[in-house]
């Protein structure tokens, strides 16, 4: 039989945090629910809607929304930028098919890519992020991070048109600025150069300007670094400066090749 010491304990021990660990799971399924919703055929959409509404209200309830800032008023503003959203992920969508060799539809892109999954679930926390609605579009990005392994943050600001390939390992820092028409490829870190409580609210992250390719395991670090427009910047690449436009940045390993026979 367990001590009632241990037990107050653990009781004392959890309201240092104050954690309501309901709130992770109401807004997994709020994004589950959300993303059916707006693609899948067979789901009715004034029906969840109305349910997507009540959602948001127990989610922001949750979070302490401020009371100022009536919940219901903010979804249905959230709700008219619905359409403008999905116009921006279909060109999304679009580009990585465009762009993929390997892409036979665009229906197989919405399906099973998970580049594009995490594109989605981004740009629909993007919107409530701006808002400044607590916590949520954080979990959301969460959400599609633990599905795909990139991690997103809602803050970023990304441009039309954007493919991310393969998507695994993929990491894009809050104030990271994506123009038009940008490729990722896996493993890319778009981050900060150091981290340190005293820079929130700074731009830490880099800008990458219209049509820049990123290749795979490249990593740009730091706020005032900026890749010029239709750069493309090569594999296992580390930059902490910026390049002008028209640029290619490539890394070069020694590489050695011996054969095992010889001796």
């Amino acid at each position: 039989m367990i001590e009632d010491k241990v037990i107050q304990d653990i009781i004392s021990q959890k309201k240092l945090p104050h954690l309501k660990l309901r709130i992770k799971e109401r807004a997994e399924a709020f994004t589950n629910s959300l993303f059916y919703t707006l693609f899948d055929e067979d789901t009715p959409v004034k029906e969840n809607m109305e349910k997507l509404a009540f959602d948001f209200k127990e989610l922001a309830d949750l979070v302490c929304w401020e009371p100022e800032k009536p919940c219901a008023e903010i979804w249905e503003d959230y709700c008219g930028l619905l359409p403008g959203i999905l116009r921006k992920l279909h060109k999304d969508a679009v580009a990585i098919a465009e762009n993929d060799p390997a892409a036979n539809s665009v229906e197989e892109v919405y399906l099973s890519y998970p580049g594009f999954f995490v594109i989605a679930v981004y740009r629909l926390s993007h919107e409530l992020y701006k808002y400044k609605f607590p916590l949520v579009p954080r979990l959301m990005t969460e959400c599609a991070h633990k599905i795909t392994g990139t991690d997103i943050n809602p803050g970023a600001e990304i441009g039309e048109s954007f493919f991310i390939d393969h998507a695994t390992g993929v990491v894009i820092g809050e104030t990271a600025v994506i123009k038009n028409n940008v490729k990722i490829y896996q493993g890319v870190t778009l981050g900060a150069l150091y981290v340190e409580r005293e820079l929130r609210n700074k731009k830490r992250h880099p800008t990458i300007e219209d049509n820049v390719t990123i290749y795979a395991n490249a990593t740009i670090l730091g706020g005032e670094t900026v890749v010029g427009a239709n750069s493309i910047i090569g594999g296992n690449v580390w930059l902490t400066a910026s390049v002008p436009e028209n640029s290619f940045v490539t890394h070069s390993p020694q590489i050695k090749i011996k054969n095992r026979q010889q001796k």
